[in-house]
């Protein structure tokens, strides 16, 4: 029995020691599977991001931002997790992201932080991979996105002026920052969050209407609850007007100006220096070719900010896509706005499919000279398919359509999408608008500048062509007794930056003459596209097959059969000219899975700017 008993825990000791070596070895593996992420989860925090020298400092420590631009909205969230791990292995080591108002509360006092939108499991994630952030809350933030990321129900105000202290605008950010603001406080540097540093609103230099605003927008951060090292960031000129006492002013640009890093260096004197928005590529305008920054252009630039000892984020590090109808419009120089297309890929050093460029190599090569730890191996890239061709089975006329959209309004005068009745009084964002009147005769039908974007128009439901703001007049057919004129506006989008993002109301904005006579008396349908209305539609028994000639404008269907797990892929679209596009972007997950298009028969010439994604693609899509 002793000897029995002996030899039992003789056992039970090996067992130990067996379990402490496993545990020894686990807690070494684990440490070097997590040494290159676990730097945010591990550093005590006492000091974060300060900028009291000519070098930032980082618990008291040397820090250079090596930074670059994601933005949450324009990746599909099973992607953020790849993109942020690319850019770790890149050599980065600071995320920066916008914040779009817009999206974020749809409809005044209705807030929406879920699903693709939820920043908290953003900058979670973020963390996780051990970068660290600098959130740029805007109110505005330009970004090429649909006004600048301000809410459209802002302008039901017809007196209203954005980004000043205009109490019904201030008012709103007011609103919208105790929102936001309480999400995002938690996750700062002091809390144990990645946040190290946040921006006072966005370019105000180059817009510079109001003296108190950026103290006000700085106040709206510091009271509710912001703690961290504030930034500015504008190009060179923006520097003479768009600073605000105790945030730190960095400068934007795409060609390294000696002259401006001196007059920087001028300004705020043994401070650190920064590129908050170094250009890797530019956005691209419908109807212009599309935007190359070759890297052979940027690596020397690049190379020499780092030898200049100054921090520098990439805008963009991945660009991503302007999703549904987001994508702004540029009007700065140009007699009429042109319209940013779908793509947001921007030449970025990670394409708009999240691929590596010739960019991202050499980057990465340069990058790792400023680390003491070899870089992470890259992620491999996401794998894809080729299916086969799609046909299209079914189509409903947009005439047809209209029985599934929202009660039509009624109103002696056209009205502005944004002050239409819907949406619980909060007006139509995007989409397309009917405007339907009756007329009595033939002649010269005059939009006087007041068709904001584009209309096409129909007389009893045939097209008879196009008003825009270079067409303003059209010679309407002959015919008999009374008739219904038809005009369907689109909203192309709204100017993102410059001095007129006041006057960015869409649909017909005041009136329209026939034979000199303004019109009157409108029924106007809201067509803005959103899930409940396609989802009615596709539900609809009122398909015709395409034996049935189609009636244009009209909605398309057809099926893509995956007959396995999906994979990522492209959907060109090599002879059907588009007029609204995708409408609504639906994910892959099902073995069958339907799409519906809304298609109008026109010229080349006439095609609608935001149907198509980057001429880059000769029309290829990505889903």
């Amino acid at each position: 029995m002793e000897s029995s008993s002996m030899f039992g825990l003789r056992l039970s000791l090996k067992q130990r020691y067996f379990l402490l070596l496993c545990v020894a070895v686990g807690a070494i593996l684990a440490y070097q599977c997590t040494r290159n992420r676990a730097e945010v989860r591990r550093m005590s925090r006492v000091e974060g991001l300060k900028a009291n020298s000519s070098q930032f400092t980082l618990e008291g420590k040397p820090f250079r931002i090596l930074g670059g631009s994601i933005h949450y909205f324009r990746v599909p969230r099973a992607y953020w997790e790849d993109r942020l791990l690319k850019m770790k292995a890149c050599g980065l080591n600071t995320l920066t992201t916008y914040v779009p108002w817009n999206l974020h509360e749809p409809e005044r006092g209705v807030f929406n932080f879920e699903d693709q939108l939820d920043l908290e499991a953003y900058l979670s994630l973020a963390a996780s991979q051990g970068l660290w952030v600098i959130l740029r809350p805007g109110p505005y933030i330009c970004a090429e996105w649909d006004l600048g990321g301000l809410p459209s129900w802002l302008l039901r105000d017809h007196n209203m002026k954005l980004r000043t202290t205009y109490p019904g605008f201030t008012d709103a950010v007011k609103s919208f920052f105790n929102h936001l603001i309480r999400k995002v406080a938690p996750y700062q540097y002091s809390k144990g969050g990645p946040i190290i540093a946040v921006q006072v609103e966005n370019e105000y230099g180059s817009f510079a209407k109001d003296k108190e605003y950026m103290p006000f927008i700085k106040e709206a951060l510091l009271s509710r609850g912001i703690t961290e090292l504030l930034l500015t960031s504008d190009n060179k000129e923006g520097l003479k007007l768009g600073g605000v006492k105790g945030a730190l002013e960095t400068i934007n640009f795409q060609k390294l100006n000696p002259n401006d890093i001196k007059y920087l260096d001028g300004i705020q004197p043994q401070k650190p220096k920064m590129v908050m928005e170094y250009w890797s590529g530019w956005f691209d305008l419908w109807g212009d070719l599309h935007h190359v920054y070759t890297a052979e252009d940027m690596i020397p630039v690049v190379t020499e900010i780092l030898k200049l000892d100054m921090s520098i984020n990439l805008y963009m590090f991945h660009g991503g896509t302007n999703f549904g109808f987001m994508s702004g419009a540029f009007a700065v120089g140009k007699p009429a706005p042109k319209s940013m297309v779908t793509s947001y890929d921007y030449d970025a050093p990670l394409s708009e499919a999240g691929d590596y460029t010739t960019k991202y190599h050499l980057l990465r090569n340069l990058f790792s000279l400023y680390h003491t730890q070899p870089l992470p191996e890259l992620p491999s890239l996401q794998e894809r398919r080729a299916y086969q061709p799609v046909v299209i089975q079914q189509h409903l006329s947009l005439w047809d359509s209209l029985h599934f959209t929202d009660k039509p309004l009624k109103s002696e005068r056209p009205v502005n999408i944004e002050n239409l009745a819907v949406n619980n009084n909060n007006g139509q964002s995007y989409g397309y608008t009917l405007y339907e009147t009756t007329i009595t005769s033939e002649g010269t039908l005059n939009s006087k500048n007041n068709v904001r974007d584009r209309a096409l128009v129909f007389v009893d439901k045939h097209f008879v062509g196009v008003l825009d703001y270079k067409t303003q007049e059209l010679a309407l057919p002959v015919g008999k007794g009374k008739r219904t004129l038809s005009l369907l506006v689109e909203n192309c989008g709204r100017v993102n930056y410059g001095k007129t993002l006041d006057e960015q109301r869409k649909g017909l904005v005041g009136d329209i003459e026939l034979n000199r006579r303004i019109l009157r008396d409108f029924i106007i349908h809201s067509l803005d596209m959103k899930p409940g209305f396609v989802n009615r539609l596709e539900s609809s028994g009122h398909w015709m097959s395409l034996r049935h000639r189609p009636s244009f404008p009209g909605f398309f269907q057809t099926r893509l059969y995956v007959n396995s797990s999906p994979k990522d892929t492209f959907i060109k679209l090599p002879s059907l000219i588009l007029f609204t596009g995708l409408g609504q972007r639906r994910s892959v997950y099902q073995r069958q899975e339907s799409g519906t298009l809304l298609v109008h028969r026109s010229s080349a010439n006439s095609l609608c700017p935001r149907s198509l994604a980057s001429q880059r693609r000769q029309q290829d899509h990505s889903v």
